[in-house]
C-alpha cells in the first residue's frame, strides 16, 4: 500500500482522465491497427526476440533481488601525494548506517527526495523512458551528462551493481530495476533507497546522515534540514564542500515543493531563512581542500560507492613540499597581516605548466576554522578577478594584430553602450595621455584596457577564455566592457591554469590532480600519460605576452623595481588584480616550469581595508611561495618574442602621425623653389588622434579606414584625445599643415642690381677695390653683399651701394669673378657679375672693419646691429673676438667666432650699451695664440 500522502490523487500519482475512443470510431481504428500490424509485425517480432535474448543473456549473472541485504566488505580508499609516500587521507570503507522505517520519517523528507530525484516515482515501473532518451541524446549530441535514472535505478547502481559507466552496466541496471519493481512495492523500494543511498563522508542512509550532520534522528528533521539532506545524493562531495551550492539546491527543492502543493510558499520561505550548516567530521587529513577536490573528481568518474568503499589507491599530483610551503605562506601572512589589511582568508594554487598537474592547493587559511567558513574551497569558487584578467584581453588583441608597442590614449573616455555611457577610471584617477600597450598592461591602467577589450572584441575574448578552460562565462549577455576590469567571475584553479597556458607557450594541458588510480587488487584503472598538449595559442603570441608580463621596468612607474612581482635574477611573468570595492585581491604569475595564483579576501564577501589589493594582500604570499618553491632549481629564461613587424606608426609606438614640411618664415606658407634658404624652416606637425582614426579595429594591419566616424566609439575616443591635447599636449601642434604656397618670394619681388664700378675685366695691382652699384626692389633694398668668387669681402646696408673693400689673401693672383648681390627685407635676391684680374701679392695678416663705418651713430631702437670685419687670411685663425669699450684696456666682449672659414665675418650686437661713445675693435687669434 502507498503511504497515505502518496495515494491516488496526489501530484505524483494521478488517475488517468482519458476514457478511450468513441464507439463510432472503433471500426476505423481496427482497420488502422490491422494495417500497422502487417507493416511492422515482422520487425516487432524480431525486435522482441532480440530484446528477450539480450535480457536473458545479461540476466544470467545478475544478483538475486531477494538477497538485497547482502553486501561486499567495504574497503577504504587512500589518497597519496605524487611520491606515494605521504598518505594525505583515508576515505573509510566502514559504512555508517542506521536503518529507519519510511512511516517514521516526516512527510516532507519524502517530498523533498522525490521532487529532486524522481517526480514520477509512483507512476513508472522502474525506469523513465523519456529520461533515458534525453540522457542518451544529450550525451551523443552535446557531450554533456544529464541524469535520467529513477530512484529504483539509483538504488540498484549504488547498492547492487558497480558504478562503471558502460551501456552494458546500464542495461543490467534496467533489468534489475524492473525485477525489483515486481518484487517490492513502491514504499518498500523508497525505504530501501533512503536507507542505502550515500549522503557523503561515510554516511549511508538518511538516518546516519541526520545523526552525523545535525546531531539528531531523521524523525526530528525540520523542513529545511530535510530539503538540505535531499540535496546531497546527486553529488555529496561537491555539495558538502560548498555550502553556497548546497543552500541553492535546498532552496530549489523548497520552491518546487511549494509549486506542487506539498507545502505553502510561506513555509518554503521560512525554511529558506533557517540557518542550516552541515559539518562533516574529518580525521587525520593533510591538504584537506586538495583531497576533497580529488575525491570530487574520483566520484564523478567512479561514483560515490566506489570511492567510499572501493578500496582505491590514488596517487595524486600533489607535491608535498610545495604544499607545505603554500600552506605556511598563506597562513602566516593572513595571521600576521590580516587584521591590519582587513582580510581573513587566502587561497593558493600551483600548477606545472608543462603537464597540467596540480602541485599545491590551499583552499583557505585553515580548513577547520568555522569562523571563516574554512571548509569552503575558495580555489574552486567564482570570484571577480579584477585586473588579473587583463593579460588575456591583451593576448586576444595580439591575436588580432595589435602589438606591445601599440599606442592607446590613457585619457578620460566616454564609451558608448546600449544603456548609458560607460566611463571607467584608473585606480589613481589620473591620466597619462598616449601610452604603449606594454606600459598600460604592466601599470594596470584601466582606460587603455577597456579600449583593448573593444578593439579585440568581447565575444572573441570570451571565446579565447573558454579555450583556455574558463567555465564561468556561460551567460554572455551579462558581460560588457567592464569584463576586462574583472566584471566576470573566475575560479582560482582555472585562472591559474590559464596563466599556465601562457607559460607553456600556448599549449594547454588538461588540469588534473591524479597521477594514478588502482583497485584493491592492483589493477590500474587510470594513469596519467605525458602529452604534447593542445595548441590553443600561437607560440609567438604567447612569447609576446610573456615578454610584456615579465618586463619589470615597464611596471616600475607604478610598482617600483623591487616589488613582490619580481624574483631577482630569475625571470618571471606576473600580474595583480583588485576589485573596485577591495573585496578580492589577486596575484598570478609563472616561470617556464611553475605557475601559481593567489587570492586574498573574506569569505563573507566583506571589503578589505581601502587600498588593499593584489599587490599588497596577495603578492607577498605569491612571492614567498615562488621563491621557496623554486629555491635550488635551475634558473630558466623565457624565449624571446618576435620583432614587431607592423608598419603603421600607431602600432610601432608613435603617438601621432608626424608630417615634416618646409615653411617660408615670412608668409607662413609652404616654401617654393624661390624661397631663400635663409627663410626656409622645417616644421613637424604632430596630429593627435585615437587609434580608431588609423586602424579598422577588426583588421588593424589592413587599410586605413576611409571613414573612421562609422565606428560607434570613434567620436567619444577622439573627444577624449582632443581635450587632453588642449590641456596638456604641448608637444602637439593643434593646427594642420598649410596647403597654400609662399606668395612673397615671387618673381615680381626679385631685386634689380647692376655693378657700375669697376669696369668688367679690370686689372688690379693692389688688394683694395672700390665697388659701386645701383639697385632697387619692390620691397626695397635691405643690403648688398660683395663677393669675389666664394669669398665675401664686404656688406653695405640700406641705400649705401658703394664701398672700398680689402681683398683677402684667400683670393690668389689671376682672374676672378666679382659679384654684387642685392637683397630685400625677406632675402629675395639677385646678383650682377664682372671679371677682375688681380696682380697684387698677398698682404701681411691684418683685420679691417667693414661695418659699421667710423663715426656711425645708432639709437637704442636700432639694435640689434651687424658688425662685420675682413681678415686678410683665415687659414691659421682659430678665433675672432669682437669688442667695444673706451679703449683696448677697458673693453667688453660682444661675441666670438670660432674657426672662421671666410675672410669676411659678421656678428649681431643684440643688447645696446649705455648711452655714450665707444670704440669697436676686432682681435684675430691664430693657432699659436698670437
Amino acid at each position: 500500500m502507498p503511504i497515505p500522502h502518496l495515494k491516488k490523487g496526489s501530484a505524483f500519482y494521478k488517475k488517468s482522465l482519458y476514457k478511450g475512443p468513441g464507439k463510432k470510431h472503433k471500426k476505423q481504428l481496427k482497420k488502422l491497427w490491422r494495417k500497422i500490424f502487417y507493416i511492422v509485425g515482422v520487425a516487432a517480432l524480431a525486435g522482441f526476440i532480440l530484446l528477450a535474448v539480450l535480457v536473458a543473456w545479461y540476466s544470467r549473472d545478475l544478483p538475486d533481488p531477494n538477497n538485497l541485504q547482502e553486501r561486499a566488505i567495504a574497503q577504504s580508499t587512500q589518497i597519496y601525494d605524487r611520491t606515494g609516500e605521504h598518505l594525505l587521507y583515508e576515505i573509510h570503507g566502514e559504512q555508517n548506517r542506521t536503518l529507519i522505517k519510511l512511516e517514521e520519517l516526516p512527510e516532507y523528507v519524502v517530498w523533498a527526495t522525490l521532487v529532486l530525484e524522481d517526480r514520477d516515482f509512483y507512476k513508472h515501473h522502474g525506469f523513465n523512458l523519456r529520461g533515458i532518451v534525453r540522457s542518451v541524446l544529450s550525451n551523443i549530441f552535446k557531450g554533456t551528462k544529464v541524469g535520467g535514472s529513477t530512484i529504483t535505478q539509483q538504488f540498484v547502481k549504488n547498492s547492487i551493481l558497480s558504478t562503471e559507466k558502460t551501456y552494458t552496466r546500464k542495461l543490467k541496471e534496467l533489468i534489475l530495476s524492473i525485477q525489483i519493481e515486481r518484487k517490492f512495492n513502491k514504499d518498500q523500494i523508497l525505504q530501501l533507497y533512503l536507507n542505502e543511498i550515500p549522503y557523503g563522508s561515510t554516511n549511508y542512509g538518511i538516518e546516519a546522515a541526520s545523526q552525523s550532520y545535525f546531531g539528531h534522528t531523521a524523525k526530528e528533521l525540520t523542513l529545511s534540514e530535510a530539503a538540505t539532506l535531499a540535496s546531497l545524493p546527486q553529488s555529496p562531495t561537491r555539495y558538502l564542500n560548498d555550502q553556497g551550492l548546497l543552500h541553492g539546491r535546498r532552496d530549489y527543492a523548497l520552491d518546487e515543493m511549494a509549486e506542487l502543493g506539498y507545502i505553502t510558499q510561506e513555509e518554503a520561505e521560512a525554511a529558506k531563512a533557517e540557518e542550516v550548516k552541515i559539518r562533516p567530521r574529518i580525521d587525520d587529513i593533510e591538504a584537506a581542500h586538495f583531497v576533497f577536490y580529488v575525491k570530487e573528481v574520483l566520484t564523478e568518474k567512479y561514483g560515490d560507492r566506489a570511492v567510499e568503499q572501493g578500496g582505491l589507491k590514488v596517487i595524486s599530483t600533489l607535491d608535498y613540499d610545495k604544499q607545505v610551503i603554500a600552506e605556511r605562506a598563506v597562513r602566516e601572512h593572513v595571521d600576521e597581516k590580516g587584521v591590519s589589511l582587513g582580510l581573513s582568508n587566502g587561497s593558493l594554487v600551483a600548477i606545472d605548466p608543462k603537464a597540467g598537474q596540480v602541485l599545491a592547493m590551499v583552499g583557505s587559511k585553515d580548513f577547520f576554522d568555522e569562523k571563516i567558513d574554512g571548509q569552503v574551497n575558495v580555489a574552486l569558487r567564482p570570484r571577480q578577478p579584477g585586473s588579473s584578467f587583463k593579460p588575456f584581453v591583451y593576448t586576444q588583441g595580439f591575436i588580432e594584430g595589435y602589438t606591445p608597442d601599440t599606442i592607446l590614449w590613457d585619457v578620460f573616455t566616454s564609451f558608448k553602450t546600449a544603456i548609458k555611457p560607460y566611463e571607467p577610471h584608473n585606480y589613481d584617477l589620473s591620466e597619462r595621455g598616449p601610452i604603449t600597450v606594454r606600459t598600460a598592461l604592466q601599470g594596470s591602467l584601466n582606460i587603455p584596457a577597456v579600449k583593448m577589450l573593444y578593439l579585440a572584441g568581447i565575444d572573441d575574448v570570451l571565446d579565447f577564455a573558454e579555450r583556455l578552460g574558463y567555465t564561468t562565462f556561460g551567460d554572455r549577455s551579462r558581460f560588457g566592457l567592464s569584463l576586462v576590469l574583472g566584471g566576470g567571475e573566475v575560479k582560482l584553479l582555472e585562472h591559474t591554469a590559464a596563466f599556465a597556458v601562457l607559460a607553456a607557450e600556448g599549449k594547454k594541458h588538461e588540469i588534473t590532480p591524479i597521477l594514478k588510480v588502482e583497485d584493491p587488487w592492483g589493477k590500474v584503472l587510470e594513469e596519467w600519460e605525458e602529452s604534447a598538449g593542445d595548441k590553443i595559442l600561437d607560440e609567438e603570441i604567447a612569447r609576446t605576452i610573456t615578454n610584456v608580463l615579465s618586463d619589470n621596468n615597464a611596471r616600475a612607474f607604478v610598482f617600483g623595481t623591487g616589488s613582490n612581482l619580481q624574483l631577482g635574477a630569475r625571470p618571471v611573468a606576473a600580474k595583480t588584480g583588485t576589485t573596485n570595492d577591495y573585496r578580492d585581491g589577486w596575484t598570478l604569475g609563472y616561470t617556464p616550469s611553475l605557475a601559481a595564483g593567489v587570492w586574498v579576501g573574506n569569505n563573507d564577501n566583506s571589503e578589505m581595508k581601502r587600498g588593499v589589493g593584489g599587490s599588497v594582500g596577495a603578492a607577498p604570499i605569491w612571492n614567498r611561495f615562488m621563491r621557496e618553491a623554486l629555491e635550488g632549481t635551475e634558473i630558466e629564461s623565457f624565449n624571446a618574442p618576435p620583432a614587431n613587424d607592423a608598419t603603421k606608426p600607431v602600432l610601432t609606438g608613435k603617438s601621432a602621425e608626424e608630417t615634416v614640411v618646409k615653411i617660408d618664415r615670412a608668409s607662413g606658407k609652404l616654401a617654393t623653389e624661390l624661397t631663400p634658404v635663409t627663410f626656409i624652416e622645417e616644421r613637424t606637425y604632430r596630429e593627435a588622434h585615437s587609434i580608431l582614426y588609423y586602424v579598422d579595429k577588426d583588421n588593424p594591419r589592413g587599410p586605413r579606414p576611409a571613414n573612421p566616424g562609422i565606428d560607434p566609439q570613434f567620436t567619444g575616443w577622439e573627444a577624449g584625445v582632443k581635450k587632453w591635447v588642449e590641456e596638456k599636449g604641448e608637444e602637439y601642434i593643434a593646427e594642420e599643415p598649410p596647403t597654400e604656397y609662399d606668395d612673397l618670394h615671387v618673381m615680381e619681388n626679385i631685386p634689380y642690381v647692376q655693378i657700375l664700378t669697376p669696369d668688367d675685366n679690370i686689372t688690379l695691382s693692389s688688394r683694395t677695390i672700390y665697388v659701386e652699384a645701383t639697385a632697387n626692389a619692390a620691397r626695397g633694398i635691405s643690403r648688398l653683399e660683395y663677393w669675389i668668387d666664394d669669398v665675401q669681402i664686404g656688406t653695405t646696408w640700406g641705400t649705401d651701394f658703394d664701398g672700398s673693400f680689402q681683398i683677402p689673401n684667400a683670393v690668389s693672383k689671376g682672374f676672378h669673378s666679382l659679384f654684387v648681390r642685392a637683397f630685400d627685407d625677406i632675402d629675395n635676391s639677385e646678383s650682377d657679375e664682372i671679371t677682375i684680374n688681380l696682380l697684387a701679392d698677398k698682404l701681411p695678416l691684418g683685420v679691417d672693419f667693414s661695418t659699421p663705418s667710423n663715426g656711425d651713430r645708432f639709437d637704442r631702437t636700432d639694435f640689434p646691429i651687424t658688425i662685420g670685419a675682413s681678415i686678410t687670411d683665415v687659414s691659421d685663425i682659430k678665433k675672432i673676438d669682437f669688442y667695444y669699450g673706451q679703449n683696448k684696456n677697458n673693453g667688453y666682449l660682444i661675441a666670438s667666432v670660432l674657426g672662421p672659414d671666410q675672410t669676411y665675418q659678421s656678428i649681431s650686437w643684440t643688447s645696446a650699451p649705455r648711452i655714450g661713445s665707444y670704440k669697436l675693435w676686432v682681435e684675430a687669434i691664430d693657432s699659436n695664440d698670437q
